[in-house]
């Protein structure tokens, strides 16, 4: 009887493999450290424009920091009594529906052993703004609907890339926040 031996798992397509797969066996047997709270704090700079940075967040057990603090700017453009100083908040959310499905399926790919060579995604959203702007309360505030497109190429055939996209889809947090819902509570300290 021939042993079992699988190759070696090597980075593939710039992730780390061995450690993704080391990550998830590890937070298999331990789902305690799974738990993770990600932080965002913004600061109100002028008009519409403001500024959000991003350092600290809980994760395996304990407090956490990235390598250095991440700043996002948001803002709405002049047509929209903005200064145009940054994209719009809802941009930074279809961009953040974009990057965490890119990421997905990068890793995805590279934990089946699919080699990519060009990978492009749109997230298009569509928003009547009637309703933000209180002119009528039959609109919703946000998206009525968004749309993502992928273009994927790699070394696997096409009904492999396309099994890459909907795994990324069914394991992405964003789509998952976008397409259920999650309870959001808001609290306010007023300062006179």
């Amino acid at each position: 009887m021939q042993p079992n031996t699988k190759p070696a798992r090597v980075p593939l397509n710039g992730v780390d493999t061995p450690n993704l797969i080391a990550t998830i066996n590890f937070v298999a047997g331990q789902p305690e450290l799974a738990k993770f709270q990600f932080r965002a704090h913004n600061e109100w700079i002028e008009g519409t424009h403001s500024k959000s940075v991003m350092h600290g967040f809980f994760g395996a057990g304990q407090e956490q920091k990235h390598e250095k603090p991440y700043y996002a700017d948001s803002d709405h453009p002049a047509i929209l009594c903005g200064a145009d100083n940054a994209p719009t908040p809802v941009e930074w959310l279809l961009h953040g529906l974009a990057s965490c499905l890119m990421a997905g399926l990068a890793n995805i790919a590279a934990a089946r052993g699919i080699k990519l060579s060009r990978v492009k995604c749109s997230v298009d959203g569509d928003i009547d703004l009637r309703g933000i702007l209180g002119i009528s309360d039959e609109v919703r505030n946000g998206f009525q609907n968004i749309q993502v497109s992928f273009e994927v190429e790699g070394d696997a055939p096409a009904e492999k890339l396309n099994q890459l996209v909907e795994q990324a889809r069914a394991r992405s947090a964003v789509f998952d926040l976008l397409t259920k819902g999650v309870p959001v509570t808001v609290g306010i300290k007023t300062i006179q």
